[in-house]
């Protein structure tokens, strides 16, 4: 097998390919040969060394990759769900960037017939961080007005897909005026191009009375103006710091430090005044929550399968190219997902 090693946290250069003994699956485990493994722009953050997770449930060296998509290549004992040559998808927790992996039998899931195993392997991450936002910690109705950053990125199109489902309105915020068509795609009612336009002036005159949910992974470059931007009883939910990290692969110590000092502190007695909320969620944080997760994955395949769902444009790279694909999804100017190819 091949798979991507990062020895300890660096630059793109910290990313190199080594070969190694394939891997057997234990009992109640498979093995997948992998035809995808998803990209996430927390794969960058692994690579730096920043990531909690990395640091607290896994240690260097490390592979990253959170998703991948192929067919069942063997069996472990005791596995009577699958055969060898079945197309699927699984979560993983870290070790995506491989060529062949062995997983719990529980965190396979059949690939929908209408993906490719491209599309399959950019589904699990950010369409569950979405479901688990909007359907385990927010609640939607039917109506509410919701303000999604980073529209046109991979947790951001899930938002706008999901958040259309629920029947409500979605403003998508991007960067560049060639993601706006992309976002209206996905179901947006309104798009803001913040290269062309204000961004809260426009905000404020789409939506005066407030948005009832501002989902922002920006970090200290938004998240005091989306918390302004609520309406009473509205809800930022966080879920990234991206504006604070690196678009070069190397950290400034400094600049990061600086950031960290003028992230706000959501203060809770004010929020108990207007009745605004702050939530949050990590989904390398939730492997406690195997069953809600996988009644989420049944959610998003179900809906994927009947059409309701439609999976992200979907960029490609060769394993052997996974500084070139993290460079890539770092330069803020990709649209859905990218898969490196084993």
């Amino acid at each position: 097998m091949k798979r991507i090693r990062i020895d300890r946290p660096g630059g793109y250069d910290a990313l190199r390919i080594e070969t190694c003994v394939d891997p057997q699956p234990g009992p109640r485990q498979v093995r997948i040969a992998v035809e995808a493994c998803g990209v996430n722009y927390a794969d960058g953050i692994i690579r730096m060394g920043l990531y909690a997770s990395a640091r607290e449930l896994h240690g260097y060296p490390i592979t990253p990759g959170f998703e991948v998509a192929g067919r069942i290549d063997a069996l472990g004992a005791d596995v009577a769900e699958w055969q060898v040559g079945d197309a699927v998808i699984a979560l993983t927790l870290f070790d995506g960037y491989s060529s062949h992996l062995c997983l719990d039998a529980a965190q396979v899931f059949a690939l929908p017939a209408p993906l490719t195993m491209a599309e399959g392997a950019s589904l699990p991450t950010v369409f569950l961080t979405a479901w688990f936002m909007v359907h385990q910690q927010l609640h939607p109705r039917a109506g509410e007005r919701w303000l999604v950053h980073s529209a046109a990125g991979g947790v951001g199109s899930a938002l706008v897909q999901i958040g259309r489902l629920a029947g409500c309105e979605v403003v998508g915020v991007v960067g560049a005026a060639h993601k706006v068509e992309h976002c209206r795609r996905m179901g947006a009612a309104q798009v803001i191009d913040k290269s062309r336009a204000k961004l809260w002036a426009e905000a404020e005159r789409l939506a005066p009375a407030g948005y009832h949910a501002i989902f922002d992974a920006n970090g200290v470059a938004t998240l005091r103006q989306s918390y302004a931007h609520l309406a009473a009883t509205g809800r930022l939910m966080i879920y990234g710091f991206h504006s604070m990290l690196p678009h070069n692969g190397r950290l400034n110590w400094l600049h990061l430090a600086w950031d960290w000092l003028r992230t706000p502190r959501f203060n809770p007695l004010h929020m108990t005044q207007s009745n605004r909320s702050v939530l949050a969620a990590n989904l390398s944080f939730l492997q406690s929550e195997a069953p809600r997760l996988r009644e989420g994955m049944q959610w998003l395949l179900q809906h994927f399968a009947d059409g309701s769902l439609q999976p992200l444009p979907v960029e490609s790279f060769p394993l052997d190219h996974a500084a070139d694909a993290q460079r890539r999804i770092e330069s803020g100017q990709t649209l859905g997902k990218l898969v490196l190819i084993p």
